[in-house]
């Protein structure tokens, strides 16, 4: 027989520090989507190359990136370089190991953008007089974007959530300040709850500001 009784005054009282962890949350995915997208646009075009260092390079990273654990890449990151003397704060070891999941799988992601577009456009460009740097910027880029618009969404997304694996490095972003909070009042099942829907309104917030402005921009 279901005999639970809720608590949701002591959630209340805790809010104010769930709705901090829902911050560095959110400064952790987006710091790592910037220097995602960095490392990303590099790794895409050296994929492309097909051969050389570059190539050996970005491919090793899109691969480890890609067929290992999220949690294994922060491990990593955080008491891999802890056992060379390396020692970053949880924070930025969270931003340094989402930041290599991220490009890995952008920049995957972006190969298959350039991949769509016809070579023969890019060759069309530079016969009339344009650049390289001008007919990638204003050719290639513009179609680059629209194919890898809404798979960069689904990273973004994919990044917030898997930004909870602070806590296991002692984080306090969402799940971390929810764990905390709970291991204090034992109100286990209210606290995840509104952790739940935290993240969902979130998630939701960057699908619908995203739907937005696909409308705006490509009138879809």
């Amino acid at each position: 027989m279901f005999n639970y009784t809720f608590y949701w005054s002591i959630v209340w009282e805790k809010f104010p520090e769930l709705l901090q962890g829902a911050r560095i949350t959110l400064e952790v995915t987006i710091l790592s989507m910037i220097f995602g997208t960095a490392l990303a646009l590099p790794l895409s075009l050296w994929r492309r190359a097909r051969e050389g260092v570059g190539h050996a390079f970005a491919t090793g990273w899109v691969e480890l990136a890609r067929n290992t654990p999220a949690l294994f890449q922060v491990y990593m990151v955080y008491f891999g370089l802890g056992s060379l003397h390396i020692h970053l704060p949880s924070y930025f070891a969270m931003v340094a190991a989402l930041t290599f999941n991220n490009a890995g799988y952008l920049a995957e992601t972006f190969r298959g953008g350039l991949n769509s577009v016809p070579p023969q456009q890019l060759s069309a460009a530079r016969s009339l007089g344009m650049s390289a740097f001008s007919a990638y910027a204003y050719v290639v880029f513009p179609q680059v974007f629209q194919v890898v618009f809404f798979p960069y969404v689904n990273q973004l997304n994919w990044a917030l959530l898997n930004s909870s694996l602070g806590m296991i490095i002692g984080l306090r972003e969402l799940t971390g300040a929810t764990q905390a909070a709970q291991s204090e009042s034992f109100r286990t099942f209210e606290f995840f709850i509104v952790a739940a829907c935290i993240y969902y309104v979130m998630a939701k917030a960057i699908e619908t500001l995203a739907q937005l402005a696909s409308w705006r921009l490509f009138g879809r």
